[in-house]
């Protein structure tokens, strides 16, 4: 990573780290527009990731405030006014199969033989911080019942 890239992340987390108290603090602030999100800024390049897997059509990303050992974000590169599973319609079938398919491929490559959790937060009391559907894959640690 450059020094620039470096730089941006540090600034960027710091920011995230300050201005948000908790996660449920971000959901409850957040709104969903059609704006670009912090996603779109990743998959864009506009904003540094460490990027684990990508294709045509999903990107996946370690979080950068993980909550397990392994704590993953799949997000689809194309929004499509998927902000949300609330506003999934049919035409989202495709694309929700395929986060839910990559999100056993990234599981198996980082090594979660064992078990994992895939989690999908929707809206402000489901605790979704970023309006863009994306999908959570936890594992490297016991997961405790039930989740929150």
């Amino acid at each position: 990573m450059s020094h620039s890239s470096s730089n941006r992340l540090q600034v960027l987390n710091s920011h995230i780290s300050s201005s948000m108290a908790s996660e449920k603090d971000a959901a409850l602030a957040a709104v969903p527009s059609d704006s670009p999100t912090i996603f779109d800024k990743i998959i864009n390049k506009e904003i540094p990731a460490n990027v684990v897997y990508e294709d045509d059509k999903v990107l996946a990303f370690r979080d950068i405030a993980p909550q397990a050992p392994t704590h993953i974000l799949l997000i689809p590169k194309v929004r499509d006014g998927l902000t949300g599973l609330s506003k999934a319609e049919e035409k989202h079938c495709e694309i929700l199969g395929h986060l839910l398919y990559t999100a056993k491929v990234v599981a198996k490559q980082e090594g979660l033989e064992d078990g994992y959790r895939v989690v999908i937060n929707d809206g402000p009391k489901g605790c979704q911080s970023v309006y863009h559907i994306h999908v959570h894959l936890l594992g490297g640690r016991q997961m405790n019942w039930p989740p929150g």
